[in-house]
């Protein structure tokens, strides 16, 4: 008996279907649509932006259109996005930004560290006073990153993790500002220099230790700022002493997105 065609097209249809499906199974591609991205960004003036212009109406928090967290967003659609980092921010400050972290949060990014350390004084000290002042301001940074600052990277760290429990927590470090020796023939000495670099590489080792004792992703962003920063042959990274005074020693719009976002990319996608 002949099969009416309208029959037949529907058998062709179905059997076509469960072919596709097939298909898609056996090739691992059935049922990989993935749940839209609820991002928070928190932290301090390395993950607002500071340095890369574009602030739109953040007011002094400085939350720049070309910072790292801003171009994650924007690279990946459907993305739920908070940004609340903000210029200036220490970890007493983050903790109120983890007011913005729920339980539905899926990924929280974060610097900090460098203003408890207290970094713009740091600086200050080394642009103003002698090779060996300099030298005793970092150690007493340094003093006080590898016995104070611990604590409280633990507290900030813990507290994401208690609020967002499901979330993946990336921590993201902080550059060696100069190359030593390097292209720079005015500015601070190659003393001066080395130590400023020893202080991030101190704040780089206590980062990494608190975020891995907490189950987080430490970016260690030093690796991808070597031959773009301070007195490099390139120099594109970071800004010296500037003006507006408040962009000195940040990243640059190619700093943001060299330094700091591809690392990020690299370790997340």
């Amino acid at each position: 008996m002949a099969v009416p065609a309208r029959i037949k097209a529907l058998s062709f249809t179905r059997l076509g279907a469960a072919l596709g499906v097939a298909v898609l199974a056996t090739f691992g591609l059935a049922g990989t649509a993935q749940a839209a991205t609820d991002y928070v960004a928190l932290g301090d003036s390395y993950s607002s932006g500071v340095g890369a212009g574009s602030y739109g109406n953040s007011g002094d928090c400085m939350r720049s259109a070309n910072a790292y967290p801003q171009l994650w967003a924007n690279a990946h659609a459907g993305t739920t996005f908070k940004f609340v980092a903000c210029s200036g921010a220490r970890t007493g400050d983050v903790l109120n930004q983890i007011a913005n972290v729920t339980s539905s949060t899926t990924l929280v990014t974060v610097s900090v560290g460098g203003n408890d350390a207290g970094f713009a004084d740091v600086m200050t000290t080394c642009t103003t006073g002698s090779d060996q002042t300099c030298v005793n301001r970092v150690n007493t940074a340094k003093t006080y990153v590898n016995n104070t600052l611990p604590g409280l990277l633990d507290n900030v760290y813990g507290k994401i993790k208690a609020k967002a429990p499901g979330a993946k927590l990336v921590v993201l470090g902080y550059p060696r500002f100069y190359t030593v020796p390097g292209s720079c023939s005015v500015g601070l000495s190659d003393t001066k220099r080395t130590a400023i670099n020893s202080g991030s590489d101190t704040l780089a080792s206590v980062l990494s230790a608190r975020a891995s004792a907490h189950g987080a992703k430490f970016v260690d962003v030093r690796g991808a700022f070597t031959g773009h920063n301070i007195c490099s042959s390139a120099s594109d990274y970071l800004h010296s002493l500037t003006w507006p005074i408040v962009n000195s020693y940040h990243p640059t719009v190619a700093g943001q997105r060299g330094g700091y976002y591809a690392p990020l990319v690299s370790a997340i996608g």
